[in-house]
């Protein structure tokens, strides 16, 4: 029953994530965007450790210490700032990420929180979780603003 209700949560995620991205002209990253959730490297794990209320990677992380699921995932799907590091004399360092990948992350923040959160949605949800939850993202500082100012609009055009 876990296997099918995350197929069910992940593909209402890639819906509203393909609705935001064909809003801004984003019509390929909309139709593929995270289909590599559906190969099995990514699928059986998370699937295991689905719990419905949000993503299953945190669970596995915290029980094993890493996701081979994650670590395939952001290895293979550009709207992730982790893809956009690079490793070089014993330092983390980001790379500036194209527009168009940080408009699916945006896209992403909000596919996720509609998906998440339900009826409970509303267009401030996907700044609130921006704001909580990627201090720790590494980005540079250009990429960090114009990701702030897509969520900030997304509240005042709403």
């Amino acid at each position: 029953m876990k296997y099918i209700k995350h197929f069910i949560v992940i593909t209402r995620h890639k819906y509203y994530v393909m609705v935001e991205c064909f809003k801004r002209g984003l019509f390929w990253q909309g139709l593929v965007h995270d289909l590599s959730k559906y190969t099995p490297s990514e699928f059986m794990q998370s699937a295991k450790y689905f719990q419905g209320s949000g993503t299953p990677i945190t669970v596995i992380k915290a029980e094993l210490g890493y996701s081979s699921a994650w670590l395939h995932h952001k290895g293979h799907n550009k709207h992730h700032w982790e893809y956009w590091t690079d490793f070089y004399n014993g330092t983390v360092k980001p790379i500036k990420i194209p527009e168009k990948y940080l408009k699916e992350i945006v896209c992403d923040m909000i596919g996720a929180s509609k998906a998440y959160l339900k009826t409970k949605y509303d267009s401030s949800e996907p700044l609130k979780y921006f704001e909580a939850k990627t201090r720790d993202w590494l980005v540079v500082d250009e990429d960090r603003e114009y990701i702030r100012k897509l969520l900030v609009d997304l509240i005042k055009n709403k």
